[in-house]
């Protein structure tokens, strides 16, 4: 049974303090990773994840963000080490572009861009960028944190102003709307985005095209050529190597394009029952193979004695806004 009538702070409680309510929360935050380790009915189970954390990059704004030197002055430029550690408390990884490497596609041998203030300094001198023409990052509140963590690395790197806009969430519709249809001019260079894949097969399907592509939803600037034929020919491919092969084509051209602000790739977080056996996969959430234990609630009969169904005083339920998480949604329970 699935339990959508509860905010994730109120499903993450009852999966810590109680027992009877709720046995699988999906989608904690690392923010509250630790409450999960040190809580009495629960444990967390952490798996990659078929996602990305990416700053999509306006290359049709009045800033030079056309030219492949910015953008690769930018991916030198931030600290993808501080931002997994410190922003997500451990819990992603860093990868080259947009392919995690367990999804096929992989291009071998690509390597994450480093913080190197000597390369990034050197291709932004390349660059024309307008005097006192500063940098605006765009970012939900629950990438808040790792946007200004992001811009205070580029300003000590780059010595760039360096704005950084919080989108509130009755905002939020209207702005992807705007990224979408591509009428109106956007008002930012970079915008903070998580995106997923739900196979591990040809990551380009899903996540590249939509950022890239000549149709994709999240595209922001003109389409790029070299991009749409590299995916015109992986899209009739039908022998399987065949496939792969492109798409990992496609990564690293996406990768020696700078054609995105990499940062990572962040891990799925569940807190579940102690008496829960749970498997996570990389793509969806399953629950086929769940089972539980002699001691679990539904088995014995019992419930623990702090268990209620009233869910208590709210004033000690922390607010989800501003934690980073891959979903905000509620009825993460069940």
């Amino acid at each position: 049974m699935f339990r959508n009538d509860l905010t994730p702070d109120e499903a993450l409680r009852l999966v810590c303090d109680t027992e009877g309510e709720v046995d699988i929360v999906t989608e904690v935050s690392p923010a509250d990773a630790q409450r999960v380790l040190d809580s009495q009915h629960a444990r967390l189970v952490v798996s990659d994840a078929n996602r990305v954390l990416v700053g999509i990059l306006n290359r049709g704004s009045d800033a030079p963000l056309h030219d492949v030197e910015v953008r690769r002055a930018l991916n030198a430029a931030i600290d993808r080490t501080a931002v997994v550690d410190q922003g997500l408390n451990g819990y992603a990884s860093v990868i080259p572009a947009m392919t995690p490497p367990w999804c096929s596609g992989f291009p071998a041998g690509v390597q994450p861009y480093e913080l190197d203030a000597a390369r990034a300094r050197e291709a932004f001198a390349k660059a024309d960028w307008p005097a006192r023409r500063p940098l605006r990052i765009a970012t939900p509140e629950s990438f808040a944190a790792i946007a200004h963590m992001l811009a205070a690395s580029i300003r000590s790197t780059l010595d760039l102003m360096v704005e950084v806009v919080v989108v509130p969430p009755d905002q939020v519709p209207a702005g992807s709307r705007a990224l979408i249809e591509k009428k109106l001019d956007l008002p930012w260079d970079v915008l903070l985005h998580p995106w997923f894949d739900l196979s591990s097969e040809a990551p380009p399907a899903a996540v590249h095209r939509e950022f890239f592509g000549l149709d994709g939803a999240f595209r922001a600037g003109p389409p790029d050529e070299g991009f749409d034929a590299l995916f015109d020919e992986m899209k009739v491919q039908l022998d399987g190597e065949a496939l792969v092969e492109v798409a990992e084509r496609i990564d690293a051209y996406v990768h020696d394009r700078a054609l995105a602000l990499f940062i990572c790739a962040p891990q799925a977080l569940y807190a579940v029952n102690e008496h829960v056996t749970f498997s996570p996969y990389k793509t969806t959430f399953e629950l086929a193979e769940v089972t539980v234990d002699e001691q679990h609630w539904s088995v014995s009969g019992g419930r623990s004695d702090s268990s209620r169904r009233d869910l208590g005083d709210r004033t000690a339920i922390r607010p989800t806004s501003g934690k980073p998480t891959f979903s905000q949604a509620s009825g993460n329970a069940c």
